[in-house]
């Protein structure tokens, strides 16, 4: 069977490279671990064991490369496939950045040789070359078919890297010559003799107390499994009491029932206590509307006063249009006295002594005139007495009347003794010729003091005239004066009946909304006790959503992105993520009676459920 095996090695030079690489691979890895327990501290870049490693590893990672063509010539360089290992995994993006960073390195070889110990750093080279190996598609294109990363050899070599996870490599990357290093295998360190058989001795007495840690660990892992059992009887036991608080929870959804149709209840007693309430209204409203019917009609009365009163004083100046007549034909009389005047000298005295009477009654009318707009102005008793020198101007005027009634009597007799005069005249109208310019020239002075005595006349029918516009207006303010103050009183009796019906109908609105503020709060209360009720069964059950720190870029409340100074907060109550300025608070939940961490949202609410409970 060897010499058949050996055969086909000859015949097949690639099956015999494979075999040689997966035997210097067993080798060296043995030796690193073997030599690295040995050393007992962390590995650096200097130890020879892991040198070699590396360039066993590079060996194996080149063996069946293809040459790629490039604009400089060939190129054979292991970067490639390593470099594919950023796509299968991306917590290799990380090794992949900072290879690429680094400034001392300018060849794809010298990259490939900083990966590989950055890898073993990381303690993750075994797993990054399992993703690479599986993807049979991707290394058809950097390695041939019969290459060691593509048949088994490569499977078993990186099931032997596993075991070198128990070792911390310390390796400087930054400051090494990694482009220009030559990689020679040294066989002299896997060579064996009497030393080294017993450093070997050495080796199995490490082992054997490695495989007695290992026991020590199963029976740690017997433990843990008994302990497992003994979590899993509490777990039982908490299924239980999770059954009981289920039904407690189907009693407590009952008296939610009950508490509802209470509430049911008390909305039907709500509407009845509405729809009375609302009777009661449109009755008052019915009340309202009759009260303001009569007042239409009591104001349709007093309307009907008013036109009554515009009617006589219709008349009333219809009466003073006559009077105005009149004294136009007495005017034209008066005229005709003024040429009987002309004639008699003996009158004019008389009429002059007249005339200075009726000017002091005018001035007597003016004092009293102005009294009476004094007195009009200061208070209502002076209306009373404006009354009484009302009827004392009306006695002057029927007194001026009398006068000019003796006026024109004596104009009467003037006219006969002109008569007889003018006979008197014709008679002695010879003997008087010589006297004649005297007597126009007397005439001439009486005619001037007649035209003095007309002004005269004029001031005083002006005064006269202003006197009775001035009664017909204070008759009229003392009308409409009597009138508002009837309106008024009528109008104070409807205001304060107004008002007790306003009180009346506010003590029911009050009580009433009394009433419904009750109601409210029972409503109020019966809603918290649900939402407590709620929030145990959510509480019970494990109903709130706990996000996951990776689906939370920002704070949920004030929307600030986390970072390493801003760190992520879970809210117990919610299960939202918020940060630590807007989670500062502590308060004790029904599932966990221990303060524990909540956000401001849930803490202002918690506060206020808390309060209602109290009140």
């Amino acid at each position: 069977m060897e010499r058949l095996a050996y055969s086909q090695a000859l015949r097949d030079p690639m099956s015999m490279e494979r075999t040689n690489l997966l035997n210097m691979a067993k080798l060296s890895i043995k030796g690193l671990i073997e030599s690295a327990l040995s050393f007992g501290r962390t590995l650096d870049s200097d130890y020879p064991p892991l040198q070699q490693f590396f360039v066993v590893m590079e060996h194996c990672l080149k063996h069946g490369l293809k040459v790629k063509k490039s604009f400089l010539g060939y190129n054979k360089s292991l970067w490639g496939p390593l470099e594919m290992v950023e796509k299968l995994c991306p917590e290799a993006g990380e090794i992949a950045a900072s290879v690429r960073d680094l400034p001392g390195l300018k060849t794809p070889l010298g990259r490939a040789r900083a990966w590989l110990r950055l890898a073993l750093m990381q303690k993750r080279l075994a797993d990054y070359l399992r993703l690479l190996i599986t993807r049979k598609d991707l290394l058809s294109d950097f390695y041939d078919n019969s290459a060691v990363m593509v048949e088994e050899e490569g499977a078993v070599i990186v099931g032997l890297l596993v075991g070198l996870n128990v070792i911390d490599a310390n390796l400087c990357v930054k400051g090494e010559d990694l482009d220009t290093q030559v990689g020679v295998i040294d066989f002299s360190m896997y060579l064996k003799n009497d030393i080294d058989d017993y450093r070997s001795g050495e080796r199995n007495g490490q082992i054997a107390a490695i495989l007695d840690q290992k026991n020590y660990v199963e029976e740690l892992n017997r433990q843990l499994n008994s302990s497992v059992h003994g979590l899993q009887g509490r777990v039982d036991n908490l299924e239980k009491s999770n059954s009981i608080l289920i039904e407690e929870l189907a009693i407590a959804k009952n008296n939610i029932i009950k508490l509802q149709e209470e509430n049911h209840q008390l909305r039907n007693e709500n509407t009845i206590i509405l729809i009375k309430a609302q009777q009661q209204l449109e009755v008052t409203q019915v009340d309202v509307d009759v009260e303001l019917d009569t007042y239409k009609q009591s104001r349709q009365g007093l309307d009907e006063m008013y036109n009554e009163a515009r009617r006589q004083l219709r008349e009333e100046c219809q009466l003073r249009q006559d009077v105005e007549n009149e004294l136009v034909v007495q005017v034209s009389m008066k005229q005709e006295m003024d040429l009987a005047m002309k004639l008699l000298e003996k009158d004019i005295h008389e009429k002059q002594d007249t005339l200075i009477g009726l000017r002091h009654q005018l001035d007597e009318v003016k004092a009293i005139n102005v009294e009476m707009y004094t007195k009009m102005q200061t208070s209502d008793d002076g209306m009373k007495q404006k009354n009484d020198m009302i009827t004392r101007l009306e006695e002057k005027t029927n007194q001026i009347t009398a006068t000019m009634k003796q006026l024109e009597q004596r104009l009467q007799e003037a006219e006969r003794d002109r008569w007889t005069a003018e006979d008197g005249a014709r008679k002695f109208k010879h003997d008087f010729a010589n006297k004649a310019d005297s007597l126009q020239k007397q005439i001439a002075q009486r005619e001037k003091q007649m035209q003095q005595l007309e002004t005269d006349l004029k001031i005083e029918k002006e005064w006269r005239q202003t006197l009775q516009n001035d009664l017909e207006r204070e008759r009229d303010i003392v009308a409409q004066l009597s009138a508002e103050a009837q309106q008024i009183n009528g109008l104070k009796k409807e205001f304060h009946r107004l008002q007790d019906e306003n009180s009346q109908l506010k003590g029911i609105c009050e009580e009433q909304e009394q009433a419904l503020e009750e109601l409210g709060c029972k409503l109020s209360e019966s809603k918290l006790k649900i939402e407590d009720i709620k929030e145990a069964n959510k509480a019970l059950q494990g109903g709130q959503v706990w996000l996951k720190d990776k689906d939370a870029t920002h704070c949920k409340l004030c929307e600030k992105e986390f970072s390493i100074s801003r760190r992520k907060h879970h809210c117990r109550n919610c299960g939202e993520i918020f940060c630590n300025a807007c989670s500062d608070n502590e308060l004790p939940l029904p599932a966990s009676p221990k303060p524990v961490r909540v956000c401001d949202t849930c803490h202002a609410l918690l506060l206020q459920r808390c309060s209602s409970n109290a009140t």
